[in-house]
């Protein structure tokens, strides 16, 4: 503790120790609330899963331990019900199982978030009935390339159409 003008200690904590200790105690609150919320999420992106009927279950899982691995800044978390990963609370990418809409196929997909745009034109969810290497590999570089350019902002199309009138 440091002696006030008068060369006496002061009862207690300085206003700037004060401070210094609540500021601590939010960020040590903020985060036990992040790892909470990551827990919870991927609690509640697993029993969606494990709800799942194969081979829907099989390919989710699957893609989970994919995200988990190559994009582990993500957190877990379900969006209209069906897993989901997330950055800086928006989400980047999704599985949904055939089942969920009575469809053949499942669907890996990606958001805006991902920032993954080429072009005037980019595939943003790709089909798939089954995990081999080549899709895994795929998934990974597609994770990889969101991770590294972060999250997007605004694009022209958001801003205002290009297409004539």
């Amino acid at each position: 503790m440091s002696k006030s003008n008068r060369g006496e200690q002061p009862e207690g904590f300085t206003d700037e120790e004060r401070a210094a200790m609540k500021a601590q105690a939010q960020e040590l609150k903020a985060k036990a609330r992040t790892n909470k919320n990551k827990a919870d999420g991927e609690s509640d992106l697993l029993a969606k899963l494990a709800e799942m009927p194969e081979p829907d279950r099989t390919l989710g899982e699957r893609l989970h331990a994919i995200v988990k691995a190559k994009a582990p800044a993500l957190v877990p978390r379900t969006w209209y019900g069906m897993p989901a990963y997330a950055k800086d609370g928006k989400v980047v990418c999704f599985f949904q199982g055939a089942q969920k809409f009575k469809t053949r196929y499942s669907t890996f997909g990606l958001t805006d978030a991902a920032n993954l745009d080429e072009g005037q034109m980019w595939p943003t969810a790709f089909a798939l009935t089954e995990l081999t290497a080549a899709e895994e590999e795929r998934i990974a570089d597609l994770l990889k390339k969101a991770m590294r350019l972060g999250l997007s902002e605004p694009r022209a199309a958001e801003r205002g159409s290009h297409i004539p009138g």
